[in-house]
């Protein structure tokens, strides 16, 4: 991240933009890892050192909102959506990471039509927080994408109810039960996070634009 010599304002919104770009690589990468359930311990590998470097962005808002007196948004929301993105990358790498732990041997169909949904979430979470460096009405341009991560979240929750109900209804194996149950939660995590980001962009939109 090449900060050095970017204005104080402008660094808000690129470590924003860092985390929003990082939530849809680590969304592919666990797409790529449901769909192409090979080389499990690399892939998985590969999303906690990108979940490291999305840490490593919120720390580095957390800190410039310490030194700087004024910010372009309200620190306050700076802080809770560097926060909810954070939410997004900590579901998704605690739903590969148990996948590894538990020793699972197939994701199941409906792991692999959540991974898709948190995928485009990502893709949609970078366009939103790419625009917030839009000054006056463009601002607004964010609303769309906002609208599309609750629809986004809606068919999430359809397809984690689906899952469950499969799995208590279809599964006489405890373990199995237990294990599922565990990581649809995660997954499911991650699009209601990416919707508690996409209620912070709203809520910025309607004070500035």
């Amino acid at each position: 991240m090449r900060l050095a010599f970017l204005p104080r304002e402008e660094k808000f919104f690129f470590l924003l933009h860092q985390s929003a770009m990082n939530i849809h690589k680590v969304a592919i990468k666990l797409q790529d890892l449901m769909e192409d359930y090979t080389n499990v311990p690399a892939k998985v590998e590969e999303i906690k050192v990108l979940e490291e470097f999305g840490d490593e962005a919120i720390h580095q808002i957390m800190q410039a909102l310490h030194r700087t007196f004024v910010t372009p948004l309200d620190r306050e929301d700076i802080a809770l959506l560097a926060e909810r993105l954070d939410d997004v990358v900590d579901a998704i790498e605690e739903a590969a990471r148990t996948m590894l732990e538990y020793r699972v041997e197939a994701p199941t169909q409906y792991a692999i039509e959540m991974s898709r949904v948190i995928t485009r979430c990502g893709a949609v979470l970078e366009k939103a927080v790419g625009l917030l460096s839009s000054r006056g009405g463009k601002l607004k341009e964010i609303l769309p994408h906002a609208v599309e991560l609750n629809s986004l979240e809606n068919e999430g929750d359809q397809i984690n109810s689906r899952a469950m109900g499969a799995l208590f209804n279809d599964s006489n194996d405890t373990i199995f039960i237990l294990k599922w149950r565990d990581i649809y939660s995660y997954l499911e995590d991650a699009t209601d996070r990416a919707e508690d980001a996409a209620n912070v962009l709203e809520a910025i939109v309607l004070k500035h634009a």
